[in-house]
């Protein structure tokens, strides 16, 4: 008979990525006990298998490639990238994936673990399938937290279902870079990843059914498919994929709906993610579909489910980072988890109650005004906030202004420095709403845009924040006195 053991705390959190983490530490910190549920590995995708893996497999190539556009440095350096140098740096970032640092972390926090899967039973009540064998009965006094991160989506394609394609986990995780490989998606990751392994020595074939990271601006996007197919990726764009089936020599065989085909040693399908709710027994709390599915949960600002069966008995589920399924984005995660996990805290002792105003600690109010995005291509793609058309539908009188990146700062960069910049404005109050930057290492501009949309700043009081000469934020100034100040 299966050993079963009832424990109390006052915050359940399932899910020890860093999201989950984030939640446990400040209800700790704010005088509260938390246990932490995982199934997996403590510290989650982004540790593991995500961000820190993929950035570790494109750094080596940015820095070859911006070594290769200075003269001078051009000269003293190879042309190809180490191939099991850059895996083995790779390796080290993940920490070989053993979790041990981040238990230690957890224990040392005062946080418990308990490894296995969890999930809900009842309001407050969640199950666990130790790892250990034992069943654990939990019960939160206060609040269970989602924080069970995102899986990934694959595409209705015939034949794509049963084979052992690579998802982004395969990817970064990959022992060896295959001869070719063929990307199914035009979005952040498969753009990543098609560059960090052709420049690691693959053939890529890069298929988008639309156009390439089609979620930012056409000018900014053109500049990265100008770098993927500099560095030889075959990118095919508004390229419907109808079949993909495997080879006798094991490789994958893709049809386009254009008649062409692909044929590669390995395929990474990366279209897209969607928040990990299955299995955790939604339903008996009164939020799963008749059909089985999980339907997308809605949260208030601080990440407090609403719509469950018992909501007149006080709200106790939260939902944060990719399982609240708004902004699927770790920094942004971690953001929403320290705002939730303080929420709880104050509603447990009292000090909390309704809505909070927004901008205030307990309210994840960036979520809807001021995201930070980074695509971690050669060129770099960095965003914040709202896109003019985001803005304007709205209800925002918004106008753009946009240049290339061209000052002292980027023409001592690199020889033929190409960037372009966007900041969209807010007419009637004269601030930012928005703003963009592609080029090379542009990702370090992208801060001081963030603090000016959060901030509010109005832009004659921008025009006083003097760039520092000669570097590449001069193109600050150029953009105001573009847009006339």
């Amino acid at each position: 008979m299966t050993p079963r053991v009832e424990r109390e705390f006052d915050v359940i959190v399932i899910g020890a990525g860093a999201v989950g983490e984030n939640v446990a530490d400040r209800v700790v910190q704010g005088g509260l006990t938390a246990v932490l549920v995982e199934a997996e590995l403590v510290g989650g995708e982004c540790s593991y298998w995500a961000c820190m893996p993929s950035k570790a497999l494109l750094r080596p190539g940015t820095a070859l490639h911006g070594a290769q556009t200075v003269p001078g440095a051009e000269e003293a350096v190879t042309r190809t990238l180490d191939a099991s140098a850059v895996l083995k740096r790779r390796d080290y970032f993940t920490s070989n994936w053993q979790d041990d640092g981040q238990v230690k972390w957890v224990e040392d926090t005062g946080i418990e673990l308990i490894r296995g899967r969890g999930r809900l039973t009842g309001p407050r009540a969640v199950e666990v399938a130790g790892r250990d064998g034992v069943t654990y009965l939990l019960s939160a006094r206060h609040a269970v937290v989602l924080s069970t991160g995102s899986a990934p989506s694959a595409p209705l394609v015939a034949g794509l279902a049963g084979l052992d394609y690579w998802t982004t986990r395969e990817a970064t995780s990959a022992r060896s870079v295959p001869r070719s490989l063929a990307v199914l998606g035009g979005g952040v990751a498969g753009t990543e990843l098609a560059q960090a392994f052709a420049r690691l020595g693959s053939a890529v074939t890069l298929v988008a059914r639309g156009g390439l990271l089609s979620m930012y601006p056409k000018d900014a996007a053109k500049l990265v498919l100008a770098g993927l197919r500099a560095d030889g990726v075959d990118v095919r764009l508004d390229t419907a994929t109808e079949r993909v089936s495997r080879n006798e020599d094991g490789s994958f065989n893709i049809s386009l709906a254009d008649g062409d085909s692909i044929r590669a040693e390995r395929l990474l399908v990366a279209t897209g993610r969607h928040p990990a709710l299955d299995g955790l027994g939604l339903e008996t709390v009164g939020l799963g579909a008749a059909d089985g599915k999980v339907p997308p949960l809605r949260t208030d600002t601080t990440g407090l489910v609403e719509g469950l069966d018992d909501a007149g008995s006080g709200g106790w589920l939260y939902a944060v980072g990719d399982a609240a399924g708004k902004v699927m984005l770790t920094h942004q995660g971690k953001y929403s988890a320290r705002a939730t996990g303080d929420a709880i805290a104050a509603r447990a002792k009292g000090e909390l109650d309704g809505v909070p105003e927004p901008w205030s600690r307990f309210a994840q109010t960036a979520n809807d005004h001021a995201v930070p995005n980074v695509v971690f291509t050669d060129p770099e793609l960095a965003s914040v906030g709202r896109s003019v058309e985001q803005a304007q539908k709205d209800g925002y009188n918004a106008s753009s202004v946009e240049l290339p990146i061209s000052v002292a700062g980027s023409s001592l960069h690199s020889e033929h420095y190409e960037g372009w910049a966007q900041l969209v404005v807010d007419e009637d109050r004269k601030v930012l709403l928005g703003a963009t930057f592609a080029g090379p290492d542009v990702a370090e501009l992208l801060h001081a845009a963030t603090i000016a949309v959060v901030g509010q700043v109005p832009l004659d009081r921008l025009w006083h924040a003097v760039p520092s000469y000669p570097t590449i934020s001069e193109v600050w100034l150029r953009l105001l006195e573009e847009y006339g100040l």
